[in-house]
């Protein structure tokens, strides 16, 4: 099977969520280094600047309103393979865990909602900030998928704070310490070099955090961001209707069913939502380990 046919299997697949954000992320790096390439050879720098404006976000208003898609696209846009490569090793291992117990559609509604709330937290520093005004004039610009990432990170540790992650020459951490450090590293960065990058990280950390609160009070944000991708999802599935003709048959008549005899609709089956956050509480307090069988495959189907 070729490369292009495993990619097409990956994003065919609906229940493949952490690998298709994954695979988008590579492939525009692989993109972007090709352009990288083609524009060192032929000595057109310029065609690669017009083409970047496209993908990153600026902090320049003016700049914005000519490329509005950009407070979504410069997420899934790296520079340099350990930039992406980090992005997308800590993507897996917190997005792993946020699938298994919220499910695909949960993980991209934090990834794309992350990214959203990094660059509106960028945007609003920047040009309301005195000190960081001169730079939005400028044009400063962020790119990379580390707001949505982050994002995904503190939801987990919101989530699951106990969890633990074994860490080369550390041990066992939980991962709310790991998601603690993250957030105090990027307040420690916002005045350094790269301070757009650290305040996306931090839009990207209130978004995760403020999500599995909200969830667990019974009010998912991701509905929009759902709804959005049903949409888009219809839209690719549509086709032309067509008429089959079949012939035609005559029924045999069906006698009428005694009264109270008729076939009640099965239940749904499908856990309270009550009875989720009671599990979700559970595995907060004891690990994901203490949940019974039952309850395992309660929070199963409540996350499909």
């Amino acid at each position: 099977m070729s490369i292009v046919q495993d990619i097409r299997t990956a994003f065919s697949r609906r229940d493949n969520a952490l690998i298709q954000l994954i695979l988008l992320n590579v492939l525009v790096f692989a993109a972007v280094v090709l352009l990288e390439a083609i524009t060192f050879l032929s000595q057109a720098a310029g065609a690669q600047l017009l083409i970047m404006r496209q993908l990153v976000l600026s902090a320049n208003l003016g700049v914005l309103l000519r490329h509005p898609w950009t407070v979504l696209t410069y997420a899934f846009t790296h520079q340099g393979f350990f930039h992406i490569l980090f992005n997308m090793l800590n993507l897996y291992w917190f997005g792993q865990l946020l699938r298994e117990y919220l499910g695909d559609r949960r993980l991209v509604s934090i990834y794309i909602l992350g990214g959203l709330a990094g660059a509106a937290v960028f945007l609003l520093a920047y040009n309301l900030l005195p000190v960081l005004q001169p730079a939005a004039e400028a044009g400063q610009v962020v790119l990379g998928a580390s707001g949505a990432v982050t994002a995904v990170i503190v939801a987990a540790a919101t989530l699951l704070p106990d969890y633990q992650f074994s860490l080369i020459l550390i041990g066992p951490v939980k991962i709310k310490w790991i998601a603690a450090a993250l957030v105090l590293i990027s307040l420690a960065g916002v005045n350094g070099g790269n301070a757009g990058g650290e305040i996306v990280h931090l839009g990207g950390a209130l978004l995760g955090f403020v999500f599995i609160k909200q969830l667990k009070a019974g009010r998912d944000l991701g509905r929009p961001v759902q709804a959005v991708g049903d949409w888009f999802g219809r839209l690719r599935s549509a086709r032309p209707a067509m008429r089959v003709s079949t012939p035609t048959r005559r029924t045999a008549p069906v006698a009428a069913a005694a009264p109270g005899s008729a076939k009640k609709p099965a239940p749904t089956d499908l856990p309270m939502q009550d009875e989720v956050d009671r599990i979700l509480d559970k595995i907060s307090r004891s690990g994901y380990e203490s949940l019974s069988k039952e309850e395992k495959q309660k929070l199963f189907r409540a996350s499909q």
